[in-house]
């Protein structure tokens, strides 16, 4: 084999190699959702769409089943909503000590340990809640129980923080000192600096840092499920039980006969987060066009 042949066939390896694992990548996801839809819509058969995702009564087991989702989609956007709302500033503003503020002596000890924090086990978080946090709020409110949307979101806040914070901070670091320097140069303050020229530098980094943290924090099963309180209602404060979709589906799942009606609901429970992630990410993209394009 001559030279020529040999450097086109390293240069094309590679390139198919890539080409071969993106494109089973984007077969799986098919699949999932392909599998997905087969297993949720014969739920529409036995209930209306609109009944589904308006129904404020969720019995698959009664009599006269009723397949209200409503509380359950409520349990889960607000309890990522008020985890997100927490953990997404915490954690762009650990990103921006770490990477500006921190002495270099310490930051890669602080590194670490918020990597550490981001491989607890969720079962160890649930288990924290529900020994140590719920007593301590139902005593300090005066509450019936703990387990609450208060206790799931914050410590759903906890394990999505690694995740912001590592990311926020990588692309934080990721932004030329030139332009730290040049900022400096020009009589701008070290809090002008982070705030004007390093945060809108890291944008596209930060931006998909906090993505990653609230798809996390939609998809959570076994913290909702401990210390969520697993009730189908919907909230009206912060201290109410709350049954997300994802503790629906682990709970009850395993006992649900399969092919049955309750069966197919479960699978449209599925359907509806990867809607809510793939309407994420579309609104993520469409926000980063929007500002290319000013």
């Amino acid at each position: 084999m001559s030279k020529g042949l040999k450097a086109l066939w390293r240069e094309r390896l590679p390139r198919a190699c890539v080409t071969a694992v993106a494109l089973s990548g984007i077969w799986l996801m098919a699949f999932i959702l392909l599998f997905l839809l087969r297993e949720g819509a014969p739920i529409l058969r036995e209930a209306d769409f609109g009944e589904l995702l308006t129904g404020r009564l969720w019995y698959p087991a009664a009599r006269q089943p009723r397949f209200g989702m409503l509380p359950l989609i409520c349990g889960s956007l607000s309890v990522t909503l008020l985890s997100s709302a927490a953990a997404i500033p915490l954690g762009v503003a650990l990103a921006l000590f770490l990477s500006d503020v921190c002495p270099p002596w310490a930051r890669e000890f602080c590194k670490v340990s918020l990597e550490i924090l981001g491989f607890l086990p969720s079962v160890v978080l649930g288990f924290m809640g529900m020994t140590l946090v719920a007593p301590f709020l139902q005593t300090r409110f005066e509450l019936l129980s703990g387990l609450n949307m208060l206790n799931a979101s914050f410590f759903l806040g906890v394990m999505v923080l690694p995740t912001i914070a590592s990311l926020a901070e990588d692309s934080l670091r990721a932004v030329p000192h030139a332009q730290r320097d040049a900022s400096y140069a020009l009589g701008a303050t070290r809090c002008e600096t982070l705030f004007k020229v390093v945060l809108p530098g890291a944008y596209r980094g930060i931006s998909q840092a906090a993505i990653l943290g609230v798809m996390r924090s939609i998809g959570e099963t076994m913290v909702v499920l401990m210390i969520a309180g697993g009730a189908a209602l919907i909230p009206s404060s912060p201290f109410d039980p709350v049954r997300p979709l994802t503790s629906a589906i682990a709970a009850e799942m395993g006992e649900t006969p399969v092919g049955s009606a309750h069966y197919h609901a479960l699978f449209f429970m599925g359907c509806l987060l990867l809607f809510f992630t793939l309407a994420l990410n579309w609104l993520a993209l469409r926000v980063e066009f929007r500002r290319e394009e000013k």
